[in-house]
């Protein structure tokens, strides 16, 4: 049983279009046409934090898959390559941020990382782009621009 074989994975189209390789900076094609963006949200393991953040992300029709933690977002990037982005709570405790962004850029290291925090929070130095979590409608706009939608 390989490993993949192991791990209780749900494979479906967004799983899919985040497994197929990255060529040249290109996304992958669904018949013919670009499929939606595919970002992964990073936040502690507890009830409505990602629910909500998942919630804006998803009715902008974006595809979103979801870490619980700094080390499975590090497992997670490692099987699914091709994601458009990083979305990450600054404040999760199994991992020093910084650490989590290093890890990730040693996978990929043209991933943007979005660092959200509280007001007054210490900024990472090393994610690309700092929010509050209070900002929906910025985080969209950010995400949006990280990877626009073909009409």
């Amino acid at each position: 049983m390989g490993s993949l074989d192991r791990v209780n994975i749900r494979f479906d189209r967004v799983a899919a279009a985040c497994v197929l390789p990255r060529a040249a900076g290109v996304s992958p094609l669904d018949n013919g046409k670009m499929i939606r963006p595919c970002f992964l949200v990073v936040d502690r393991d507890y009830a409505g934090n990602i629910s909500t953040r998942k919630l804006v992300i998803e009715t902008a029709k974006l595809n979103v898959i979801t870490a619980y933690s700094g080390r499975e977002a590090v497992e997670t990037l490692q099987m699914y390559p091709n994601l458009d982005g990083v979305v990450a709570d600054i404040s999760i405790d199994d991992l020093p941020f910084d650490d989590l962004v290093r890890s990730l850029k040693g996978i990929r290291p043209d991933v943007p990382v979005i660092a959200i925090g509280v007001p007054l929070t210490e900024p990472s130095q090393l994610a690309d782009y700092q929010l509050d979590s209070f900002e929906p409608a910025r985080l969209l706009e950010l995400l949006k621009k990280i990877k626009p939608m073909k009409p």
